[in-house]
């Protein structure tokens, strides 16, 4: 076996880093873009020749020894300072380039951001982004994304964020639905009709509502025959006709345009049930990849908020 130098190590102790932040193999070699046997490998060459174990394995997840631990911590900074110099050093190209890992939840992935994304791509043929479609709200940093764009109440303090643009909640049927039905006068009705709603955790189905031009809200206790946490998935039961559903502008905007969907009390206003804004956010760092920077900007000036 041919002897690894000192600067070959360099790439493996990154590794380790990765693993570290990770939690599992896997998750590494997926954020490293290799195989998992190539980080076993890779960690298993590093234990022998620091000549103590970094790792601890078990069935479920990753932990670092002590050993592990301590290496993990001394080198951070370094390679911290080693990835900003390399961005620095990509950003003298006279256009953006390299990779951006966006994050971003799969409903508003799908109907917002891939036409814009491709529009971008356009644009930017040298920039590739790496988007991920998860409603889970990952750690950025941890998990390596440069931005997420999220629907959001209020972007974390940690992290720096840009609003896009502004949202609002829908009430929405079928016109068949509503021919058969008829449509409801007040926000009380809909406690007897069919309601499609997204669930949230421990929390009984409330929707409120308040007069869109101000005034006593509402607060009205909901079921139906669908809940879904996936706003497609309730406009598309709305859509045939299951009941009335409430769903964030963007899900619903093409059928309500072309007359396949009808906004049910539109003299009504929802309230805290989706967030009013979506944003961009990015992991705090003195300095903003040229790459990343040219993405929000794209975001920003298509989806009509201006810095």
């Amino acid at each position: 076996m041919a002897r690894t130098t000192e600067p070959e190590l360099w790439g493996h102790v990154h590794w380790l880093t990765v693993l570290a932040a990770q939690g599992s193999y896997t998750a590494a070699a997926r954020r490293l873009g290799v195989s998992k046997a190539a980080v076993s490998q890779r960690i298993a060459e590093l234990e022998r020749l620091a000549g103590v174990p970094l790792v601890r394995r078990t069935t479920r997840s990753v932990r670092l020894t002590e050993a592990g631990l301590r290496l993990v911590e001394e080198v951070a900074g370094a390679y911290a300072q080693i990835e900003q110099g390399w961005a620095r050093v990509r950003d003298l190209a006279a256009q953006p380039c390299g990779r951006v890992r966006l994050t971003a939840p799969v409903a508003l992935a799908r109907q917002v951001l891939v036409p814009l994304l491709a529009d971008f791509a356009r644009a930017h043929p040298r920039v590739h982004v790496e988007l991920d479609l998860s409603d889970r709200l990952a750690s950025l940093a941890a998990e390596g994304f440069d931005l997420a764009v999220r629907h959001t109440f209020a972007p974390p303090d940690t992290h720096v964020a840009w609003r896009l643009c502004g949202s609002r909640s829908v009430l929405v049927a079928a016109p068949a639905y509503l021919h058969a039905a008829g449509g409801p006068t007040h926000p009380s009705e809909l406690a007897q009709r069919p309601c499609l709603h997204y669930p949230r955790p421990g929390a009984r189905p409330l929707w409120t509502f308040e007069p869109a031009g101000g005034g006593e809200r509402v607060t009205v206790p909901v079921g139906g025959p669908l809940a879904a946490n996936n706003s497609e998935a309730l406009r598309d039961a709305a859509l045939l006709g299951l009941g009335i559903a409430l769903v964030p502008d963007f899900s619903a905007r093409a059928a309500l345009a072309d007359g396949r969907l009808v906004e049910v009390l539109p003299h009504w206003r929802a309230v805290d049930v989706f967030a009013p804004a979506i944003w961009a956010i990015r992991p705090w760092s003195p300095h903003v990849p040229l790459a990343v920077a040219a993405l929000v900007a794209h975001l920003r000036a298509r989806l009509g908020e201006q810095p």
